[in-house]
């Protein structure tokens, strides 16, 4: 529902200059809470049956397809890059393995942002809004989850 009534020239420059803005503050907020905030165990990271281990991701092709997402997991201090396994160290891969938990975490908070755009658009341009933070965001989370059951079944192996 439209509520502010502005220019089409401010509409535009929101409608494009917002969301930035929003994956900036999602990253920057997801980086800023305590490690301890993401447990892989929580609800919202845990793998539920359906998803096998990660493995149903698998067959949308993620395996092709994810190289080419880009990753700014670093780019807050302290930083993680998850663009591929550096190490078997398991102090490493449990990192890693929280790591997606926080990934996962500021993608949500990104896809959150959409709604805003109701306060000055009409209904339809929502819609593009939330395909936009769907598009996205959603490969961004399923390949963190796809990571964590494949970190999950790694440490499992070291563990043992």
């Amino acid at each position: 529902m439209k509520i502010f009534q502005l220019s089409p020239a401010i509409v535009l420059l929101l409608n494009f200059g917002l969301w930035p803005v929003i994956h900036f503050l999602a990253g920057y907020i997801a980086a800023r809470r305590p490690r301890s905030s993401y447990h892989p165990e929580a609800s919202l990271y845990r793998l539920k049956k359906f998803e096998s281990g990660g493995k149903i991701y698998e067959q949308l092709g993620v395996r092709v397809w994810k190289a080419w997402l880009p990753d700014f997991g670093d780019f807050f201090k302290p930083g993680f890059r998850k663009k591929r396994l550096e190490s078997k160290n398991r102090d490493y891969l449990q990192d890693f393995y929280v790591e997606t938990c926080r990934a996962e975490f500021a993608h949500w908070l990104t896809m959150a942002g959409a709604p805003l755009f109701l306060l000055w658009n009409e209904w339809w341009v929502e819609l593009i809004m939330i395909g936009y933070a769907l598009a996205v965001n959603v490969p961004c989370i399923i390949v963190q989850r796809y990571n964590r059951g494949r970190l999950e079944r790694l440490l499992i192996k070291i563990k043992y």
